[in-house]
């Protein structure tokens, strides 16, 4: 077919370029196209090409491993005098080793654009199925595809109910190497049917945008019907999020003995994204209790502790034995500041990332900076992802001072304490100024304590968090020496690690209309206290915005909502 990007747009029309695709949109078009989006798009083409150079690696690893044992076997049976067995026939012309192409599903496509940039962009891409549920959208595909070059054989546009066509491709024989859903705000209504159609050791790619309900408190009983599990009110309520959905991945990949592998998992401005691979494991299935944990946070001084919902231990014959966790891991009140705690989940307990996954992707980008405009970023959010330790959760500097009510500790200062002390220490990329670290909040209080001891506070309420903490004295003064491991790479080399608001007033444009639209019926409406129906619904009851230097727009925003 014959690319028409280079030329006019017709009557009626406007063309937006992104990557490599070139769009039509109509003149009065002001829903289908977000440009703040583009980096979500950036970052799955980066993930896809990644995933899919890992995936022929395993493939051609798996045919030499098969020849290898076909070898071995012929000889031994020549060697027995045995005639070798018949080999397994091919069409005439066609070669079993060679590189075979990936098949990709998006299951809410809009206008098209996505699967039009993976089509052009994605080099190894044999198919792929573009579906949307509304009619405008799927002639916006076809119009946007023809116009772009693109055969029907290579981008096959599809009208039908997302939740169907996934259904429809559980067969093995039916999988998609890749799954791609991008929803306007929560994804739980696909995740059962998407676990079920990728195909073994296949790529998940999942966004929510109801970061309302997955990262805060408003709407707790929303979130566990959506995700089965309770957000918390906490500093690092984007990363509980990010666990909310991996759990419920696992969870729903379990039904039917198939487990998740976490590649990249990230809290991007109003939305989660995360791109997690999916195998076939009865064995590794047994193993999902352990990798689930709930969060036991401290309502005064934000003290977290993790408590594992399963235990899996190995017998004396290398067997693993499964069984019931103890717990819980603390007392009715903190043992810091005597506040109650909040319990925050059940969620995944285990890694978001995979550092060789992440390395990978890191050298693609580098190569392919002419690919991808949003580069700077990919490259630094990557980058702080790969520097991230496993333990669970974070703190940030400001709000450890402000627990205290004491003057804001520098991040390199509690960096370097922590570090003197032997204890692992991180940022994350879900907040500017956090601190990941497998230090006991015990650690903390005492450097925190020490801190005080340098730059005294006044007028502290005996009985308050802040005055409960101070009164004990610290059982080790820290060391404040600034430690040679306190910068990151990622900070020595200036990445853009967090980046400012892009626009003015930006953030997810509004939802595309129609009829057919599937809503999210416990969020239309709710009864307020006088008996009127309030119609701000909890995945979308108004912007939340943050914009500082340096600064990531990652608050908890009341946001349901991504489009193209």
């Amino acid at each position: 077919m014959t690319d028409h990007t280079d030329g006019p747009a017709p009557a009626g029309f406007k063309k937006v370029t992104e990557g490599k695709a070139t769009i039509l949109f109509p003149d009065t078009n002001e829903v289908f196209y977000n440009p703040i989006q583009e980096f979500n798009r950036d970052i799955s083409i980066a993930a896809i090409r990644t995933w899919d150079e890992i995936y022929q690696e395993e493939r051609s690893a798996r045919l030499a491993e098969k020849k290898s044992r076909r070898e071995a076997n012929a000889a031994k049976r020549a060697a027995e005098g045995l005639e070798p067995l018949p080999e397994k026939e091919f069409p005439e012309g066609s070669d079993p080793s060679a590189t075979r192409g990936i098949t990709i599903l998006e299951a809410l496509s809009a206008s098209g654009l996505r699967s039009i940039r993976y089509a052009k962009e994605i080099p190894n891409v044999r198919h792929i199925l573009t579906n949307d549920l509304e009619a405008d959208a799927v002639t916006s595909i076809k119009r946007n595809a023809e116009f772009n070059g693109i055969s029907p054989d290579l981008l096959e546009p599809h009208q039908g109910d997302a939740i169907d066509v996934l259904y429809q491709h559980r067969d093995p024989l039916k999988r998609y190497n890749v799954i791609d859903l991008d929803p306007y705000g929560t994804a739980s209504p696909f995740i059962d049917g998407a676990v079920q159609a990728v195909s073994d050791g296949g790529l998940l790619c999942v966004t929510c945008t109801d970061l309302a309900v997955l990262a805060g408190t408003n709407y707790t009983e929303t979130c566990y019907a959506k995700y089965g599990g309770h957000p918390v009110k906490a500093e690092f309520c984007h990363e509980v999020a990010l666990r909310l959905v991996l759990n419920t991945l696992s969870i729903s990949a379990a039904r039917y003995k198939r487990h998740i592998v976490p590649m990249v998992s990230l809290s991007i401005d109003y939305y989660l994204r995360v791109f997690v691979r999916v195998y076939t494991s009865a064995a590794q299935v047994k193993l999902l209790g352990s990798k689930t944990c709930v969060a036991y946070v401290c309502t005064g001084c934000q003290s977290t502790y993790t408590q594992a919902l399963g235990k899996a231990t190995e017998g004396a014959k290398g067997n693993l034995k499964f069984g019931v966790n103890t717990g819980p891991p603390v007392d009715g009140r903190c043992e810091h500041c005597n506040s109650r705690f909040h319990i925050a989940g059940p969620m995944w307990g285990k890694e978001l990332h995979s550092v060789p996954f992440i390395e990978r992707m890191l050298k693609h980008v580098k190569d392919a900076s002419h690919l991808y405009k949003t580069q700077p970023r990919i490259l630094g959010m990557l980058s702080v992802c790969k520097e991230e330790i496993e333990s669970p959760f974070y703190y940030t500097a400001n709000g450890l001072s402000g627990t205290v009510h004491c003057t804001s500790i520098p991040l390199l200062h509690i960096s370097s304490a922590l570090l003197h002390q032997e204890y692992k220490v991180s940022g994350s990329h879900a907040a500017q100024g956090s601190i990941k670290t497998n230090a006991p909040p015990s650690a903390l209080w005492d450097i925190m304590r020490s801190w005080v001891k340098l730059n005294p506070v006044k007028n502290i309420k005996p009985e308050s968090p802040a005055g409960r903490i101070l009164a004990v004295e610290p059982k080790i003064i820290a060391n404040f020496e600034m430690h040679p491991d306190a910068k990151s790479e990622s900070r020595k080399t200036n990445l853009v690690r967090y980046q400012v608001n892009p626009t003015k007033h930006w953030g997810p444009q509004a939802r595309a209309g129609g009829a057919n639209k599937r809503k999210a019926d416990d969020d239309s409406a709710k009864p307020s206290k006088n008996g009127k129906t309030d119609k701000t619904k909890a995945d979308g009851a108004g912007e939340k915005t943050t914009s500082a230097p340096d600064a990531e727009a990652n608050t908890a925003m009341n946001i349901d909502s991504t489009t193209a």
